[in-house]
């Protein structure tokens, strides 16, 4: 109980004690009382709480304490607000995002310790971080923890998380334009030091603040500092290097050869087509089944996708398994999203149907023991497939250099074929926001186009 109702009462000397000083003082119905060596020593502290009277300060009935330095006692470190904000947010997070508070957390820590004298390792401390501390576990009981109270982690894990929870400064403290510019300063950056991409930087910083209103929310801060930081990550170019997306004839022959590869290749093929032919996410042709694929014998197909099975480590999910069952890509959960397909795709799909069937629940694609298709089986075909399709000169650039080029290299062919920016924006599952941020130059690039047929429009105008 905070009061007003405080005395603070003269030195009395207790001879033949080890500090024979002590002060006393009233705060409401409580008395309080300190012991001091030193005469001197009693008169300070005597002072500091007169000091708090006079600036009108309330006390703390319990403890005695002025309410400036009963809040300092009380409030919690960066370390353990984190860590507090992580087990909030785990049971209405999905697992992607679980694992992003982590990731910004592990990033941002480290420039809220007060003291680096006897600091672990850089990269021991992001594993204890990001491993440990910023991921939630269940107990026996069924709690949401921490991992590091429920599992034994290794011992340099331990002492590291022992030294970061003794060494981040309290949230009143946090606020500093400094430590906010450090903390700033280390999410714009990847982890070789090079300027980390546009959407990881902001998806970091609104972690960040987020982490911060949850502060204010609580009644630690006051208002969230981060407003008051004028700052703006480096400039870093989020456009597609289109030197580097395969064209048309390209594509074709890197899918072709991933199925001349081998078996489990002649399986893969048409995964890679859904990439390059309707522009879908790896995420969203893992979760492909037979009965979203409009399929007929010739012409044009559709798919109407209706989720994506994301992959994400185990230790982030609720059920322990490296992927999660979801709706689209910011959708609502029950979104759907229609994609006409081509003549090609749609022989390619009707054709792995009747080879291969589905999986128990209809899936297409599947790993050889039946679970979601692994990015590591796909990524080691791929990087095969490069080195069959392409010349030795062009396997040494970055071309074609991971599958989600065939993404990016879809796109592009609608884009360059003249198709409204809208249509391209919903056939890929993107805003048009996004669209023209990372195809900003073809898009451009049409703007020829369009100046013929606006002066096709004048010159049928000055006819009539």
């Amino acid at each position: 109980m905070l009061t007003y109702d405080v005395d603070i009462w003269s030195i009395r000397q207790r001879k033949g004690r080890p500090k024979p000083f002590e002060l006393r003082w009233r705060v409401g119905e409580r008395p309080h009382s300190r012991s001091f060596k030193l005469k001197p020593q009693a008169d300070g502290r005597r002072s500091e709480l007169l000091a708090a009277l006079r600036n009108r300060e309330q006390f703390d009935e319990q403890t005695g304490l002025p309410i400036s330095e009963f809040e300092a006692l009380t409030t919690p470190t960066w370390f353990e607000h984190a860590t507090a904000y992580v087990l909030m947010k785990w049971p209405k997070a999905a697992a992607k995002h679980r694992a992003s508070i982590a990731e910004a957390f592990a990033t941002v820590t480290p420039a809220f310790v007060s003291s680096s004298r006897g600091a672990p390792d850089d990269a021991v401390l992001r594993k204890a971080l990001y491993g440990w501390a910023f991921r939630a576990v269940q107990d026996a009981d069924g709690v949401l923890c921490p991992r590091h109270k429920v599992d034994e982690p290794p011992e340099d894990i331990a002492a590291a998380l022992t030294w970061i929870a003794e060494n981040t400064v309290k949230m009143t403290e946090l606020g500093t334009s400094d430590r906010l510019r450090k903390a700033l300063d280390a999410l714009s950056k990847r982890l070789d030091g090079k300027p980390a991409a546009d959407n990881t930087v902001n998806r970091k910083r609104m972690v960040l603040s987020n982490a911060l209103r949850y502060a204010v929310e609580r009644g630690t801060l006051n208002a969230n500092p981060l407003g008051r930081v004028d700052w703006t990550a480096p400039d870093k170019d989020d456009e597609v290097d289109f030197r580097y997306v395969p064209n048309p004839d390209q594509a074709a022959a890197l899918i072709d050869a991933v199925r001349q590869l081998s078996a489990r290749g002649e399986h893969m093929a048409t995964f890679f087509g859904c990439l390059y032919y309707a522009a879908m996410r790896p995420s969203e042709i893992a979760a492909l089944r037979a009965e979203d694929c409009i399929l007929p014998q010739t012409g044009w197909g559709e798919l109407i996708l209706a989720g994506s099975r994301p992959e994400v480590g185990s230790g982030w999910t609720d059920d322990g398994k490296s992927f999660e069952q979801r709706g689209l890509k910011r959708r609502a959960p029950t979104a759907t999203r229609s994609v006409p397909i081509p003549p090609v795709l749609t022989a390619m799909l009707r054709d792995h149907k009747e080879k291969y069937g589905v999986a128990d629940d209809g899936r297409l694609f599947r790993a050889a023991m039946g679970g979601r298709v692994r990015s590591t089986e796909y990524c080691a075909l791929w990087d095969s497939a490069r080195l069959k399709a392409l010349s030795a000169k062009e396997a040494k650039t970055p071309l074609a250099d991971m599958p989600y080029s065939l993404r990016h290299a879809g796109v592009s062919l609608w884009i360059n074929s003249g198709v409204d920016p809208m249509e391209v924006a919903q056939r890929a599952g993107h805003s048009l926001t996004v669209l023209f941020r990372f195809y900003a130059k073809i898009l451009m690039g049409g703007s020829e186009h369009a100046n013929r047929l606006i002066e096709q429009g004048l010159e049928s105008d000055r006819a009539r």
